[in-house]
C-alpha cells in the first residue's frame, strides 16, 4: 500500500510499501510544525531517511527543503530552521533573518556553531569543566597548535612537553573532507612536511574504543565504535614517519559503523555524561551535537573529550527517528 499525501524530498521515496502497517496507522495527522532544512545533499540523504519522514508526518511534522537561490524572506512560514552550511555568506543569512523573525526558532544559531569550527576553542571549553569528585574525571589530551611553519614543529613540540605518537588534525573545522582528515606521527621530525594550521594532540592508548556521546537537547545516546588500537613502547620504537587516515571516523583499524557489544567496554557513567552535556549545552549554546569521548587504558573513572561536532551523523544513531521527532515537539511546546 502507498503512503498517500508524501512529503516533496529528492532523496527520499515514500512511495515504498510499508510491511504489517494498517492504513488507519500511517494516516497523516494535520501538520503543525514546519522545519525548513539547509542541508548539504549528504547531509540530507543521511539524515532525511524515509522512516524520519513517515514518523514526522505522523507526529504532525513537515520537512520543506529552503531553495538557497531564494531570499529565505520570501520562504516559509517556518516553525524551526534546520541547517548544517559553511561560509560566512549563509551565517549571515540565517542572522539577517533571525532578526526579523523572533518567533521562528533556528537549529543552531551560526554565532555558537562557530565554536566547533576550531578544534583548540571546542575543546577548551571542555577545560575549563568542573566535576564532583564521585562522578569521574573528564580532561581533553595535551595539545599544540602550529598554526605557521611547520618546519619549526620539532622544537615547538619539545617546548611544549608532548611526546609521541601524536593525533594530528587540521584546525580549522570548516565541512570539507580535508577538514576531517587525521595523521599520526610516531616520531616529531615527520611532522615538518604537514600544511599548517593544524593542531597536535597526544595519543592516549584507550583499549581501541571511542565512545561517541550523542545529544539532542536534553536526550544523551551513546553507541560504543571502534578506534585506533593501543601502542605499546616496544612497538613505538619500530616504528617512524606519519600515517594518513582520510577521515577522522575512519581511523580505526577495522572501520565498523555498528555499535559495539557491550562485553567490549563498558560505557562511561550515565550521570556523568549527563553532567557533561548539560554543562556544554549551556556554555555552546547548542543543541545539536556529539562528543567523541575515550577512557583512558588501565583507568576506571579518566575520561578524555577528543572532538566535539556540530549536528553529527545522527542517522547512525540507534533510534534517532522517534528521539529526533520528540525534541523538535518539545521544542514548539516550550515555545508555545
Amino acid at each position: 500500500m502507498k503512503l498517500q499525501g508524501p512529503i516533496s524530498h529528492p532523496c527520499v521515496d515514500d512511495g515504498k510499501k510499508e510491511e504489517g502497517i494498517q492504513s488507519s496507522e500511517i494516516s497523516p495527522a494535520p501538520v503543525r510544525i514546519v522545519v525548513g532544512y539547509a542541508l548539504t545533499s549528504k547531509k540530507t540523504k543521511s539524515f532525511l531517511q524515509p522512516k524520519l519522514i513517515r514518523l514526522a508526518r505522523n507526529k504532525g511534522i513537515e520537512f520543506v527543503a529552503i531553495d538557497l537561490k531564494r531570499p529565505l524572506s520570501e520562504q516559509g512560514p517556518f516553525n524551526i530552521i534546520l541547517h548544517k552550511l559553511a561560509g560566512k555568506e549563509w551565517s549571515e543569512v540565517i542572522e539577517d533573518y533571525q532578526r526579523t523573525h523572533s518567533e521562528v526558532t533556528v537549529l543552531d544559531p551560526p554565532n555558537a556553531i562557530q565554536q566547533l569550527r576550531n578544534r583548540q576553542s571546542m575543546l577548551e571549553v571542555v577545560a575549563d569543566l568542573k566535576f564532583p569528585d564521585n562522578y569521574g574525571k573528564v580532561c581533553i589530551p595535551k595539545q599544540l597548535v602550529i598554526s605557521k611553519d611547520p618546519t619549526s614543529v620539532p622544537d615547538e613540540v619539545t617546548k611544549a612537553g608532548l611526546r609521541v605518537p601524536l593525533v594530528v588534525k587540521p584546525l580549522v573545522v570548516d565541512g570539507s573532507a580535508k577538514s576531517h582528515e587525521l595523521f599520526l606521527a610516531y616520531d616529531q621530525f615527520s611532522l615538518s612536511g604537514l600544511e599548517a594550521p593544524i593542531i597536535l594532540q597526544e595519543f592516549i592508548n584507550h583499549g581501541g574504543v571511542l565512545f561517541k556521546v550523542f545529544i539532542i537537547g536534553e536526550s544523551i545516546k551513546v553507541v560504543r565504535r571502534r578506534s585506533l588500537p593501543d601502542l605499546t613502547k616496544n612497538e613505538l620504537s619500530k616504528m617512524s614517519g606519519v600515517f594518513h587516515f582520510p577521515r577522522v571516523s575512519c581511523a580505526a583499524a577495522s572501520v565498523d559503523c555498528d555499535d559495539l557489544d557491550p562485553s567490549v567496554s563498558e560505557l562511561p557513567p550515565h550521570h556523568l555524561l549527563e553532567v557533561l552535556a548539560r554543562e556544554l549545552h549551556h556554555r555552546l549554546g547548542l543543541q545539536l551535537f556529539n562528543l567523541d569521548v575515550i577512557r583512558e587504558n588501565g583507568t576506571e573513572d579518566l575520561y578524555y573529550v577528543i572532538d566535539i561536532n556540530y549536528f553529527p551523523g545522527y542517522g547512525k544513531m540507534p533510534e534517532y527517528e522517534h528521539i529526533f521527532t520528540d525534541f523538535l515537539l518539545n521544542l514548539m511546546q516550550n515555545k508555545l
